[in-house]
């Protein structure tokens, strides 16, 4: 039995970067002829330029903070469809409320990928307990396991009693779903004094993985393996396993992306290794998203993974970009934190430091500067009244001092 989905995992490096850089400009062209949003959004580029990663860095990236604002300027999915809206297969709706389209080609979200990583196989029996209504998780993930040859029982969330009996009834080996979920149905069983050792497998995703879970877990005999996906782009990266069982470090982008991690709050990419915001390109061909700013954290992990993929790694899920906080009542945003850094070149990184009670509120600039001193400071101090219309004041520190965690603004206040 093969260890990898398909050949593509295992592919040279340098041989993946060809092959997408290649691929970019017929989707750039596709998204300009035929999503309406992106030929305002690209309008003037022109796609046979974009060949190489620092002419998609000059692209304009759209953030997913901007979907609601654009889906109603244009109803419903913002022109980033390139499909008309009747030959989709379903449409989402999240929280904002926010549309997320799906379309009709099998394994359309790509988690047959995930699954197969996984230990997920044709003929096994499993049990997709993410939700079916509004938001695509479900769907999601029953794609992935359609393709991959499974059966798919779609109980969604809640009822564990009656997720304890399918699971023992059927003796179903594979679980789809989120971590805390996965507790509640093995601690149910156990209150039930029902067998559910059939279970062996637990694909998981959509929030944060203890590692005492998978650890207890495992001791049951059930391994457990997450992912990390959006509803607007579907899996992005997945973790994998050597053949003893072990889950290596980070997790593997999925092989029909081009990932850049930026300094938040720009589209500036960052060193490889330095935490930023995600931002992703898609093939889709039915919505094809170009630069999306995803909003979440996350850094580039050094050398290839141990199990034998060759794509590049990321640590995973590391918190939110989208820092904007209000200071006496006004907004103070990341991308006014990179114009008060872009205007003093000096800087080499920066960090803005909230701290006080509510009414009372301080705002700190901690820089890093091989040229700190008192001129630097007051320009600095001006440029933060200027460009935020409140006061702060700055402090020089020394260099490799602030941390690699992708803050740019760091609120220290307590809320009650």
């Amino acid at each position: 039995m093969s260890e990898h989905y398909d050949s593509l995992e295992t592919r040279d490096p340098a041989e993946r970067e060809t092959a997408l850089l290649a691929a970019l400009p017929a989707q750039i062209a596709h998204a300009q002829k035929n999503a309406p949003g992106f030929s305002r959004i690209l309008a003037g580029i022109d796609p046979k330029g974009v060949s190489t990663r620092e002419a998609l860095a000059r692209l304009p990236v759209t953030r997913k903070s901007d979907l609601a604002e654009l889906q109603k300027q244009e109803p419903p999915l913002g022109g980033l469809n390139a499909t008309p809206l009747n030959k989709l297969a379903k449409i989402f709706v999240s929280p904002g409320p926010v549309y997320e389209p799906q379309g009709t080609s099998a394994n359309w979200w790509r988690s047959a990928r995930t699954l197969f990583a996984a230990g997920f196989r044709s003929g096994d029996l499993v049990i997709n307990t993410f939700a079916y209504h509004f938001t695509p998780a479900g769907s999601m993930f029953e794609s992935g396991a359609l393709a991959l040859g499974c059966t798919v029982v779609p109980t969604g969330i809640g009822q564990t009693e009656m997720q304890v009996s399918t699971i023992a009834d059927l003796r179903i080996s594979g679980f789809i779903g989120t971590p805390s979920f996965l507790k509640l149905i093995v601690e149910k069983a156990d209150e039930l004094k029902t067998d559910i050792s059939c279970l062996k497998k637990a694909a998981v995703g959509g929030e944060y993985l203890p590692p005492a879970l998978r650890k207890a877990m495992g001791g049951r005999g059930i391994r457990v393996m997450q992912s990390y996906g959006t509803a607007d782009l579907g899996l992005l990266a997945y973790e994998s396993a050597l053949p003893g069982g072990s889950v290596t470090e980070g997790m593997i982008l999925d092989e029909e992306l081009v990932l850049e991690i930026v300094r938040p709050g720009t589209g500036d990419t960052v060193v490889p290794g330095e935490v930023g915001e995600v931002v992703i390109t898609s093939f889709n061909p039915d919505y094809p998203l170009i630069r999306f700013g995803t909003g979440d954290l996350s850094a580039v992990l050094p050398g290839a993974s141990p199990c034998g993929r060759t794509n590049v790694r990321i640590k995973g899920w590391m918190g939110r970009a989208d820092q904007t906080t209000k200071v006496r009542g006004m907004f103070v945003t990341p991308k006014q934190l990179h114009e008060i850094v872009r205007r003093h070149p000096e800087i080499t990184k920066a960090r803005l430091v909230v701290a006080g009670e509510t009414g009372n509120d301080s705002m700190t600039l901690r820089c890093e500067s091989a040229n700190a001193g008192d001129a630097l400071k007051t320009a600095l101090i001006a440029s933060i009244r200027d460009v935020t219309k409140l006061r702060g004041d700055v402090e020089f520190v020394s260099a490799g001092s602030l941390p690699n965690d992708g803050k740019v603004i760091d609120d220290t206040r307590k809320y009650q």
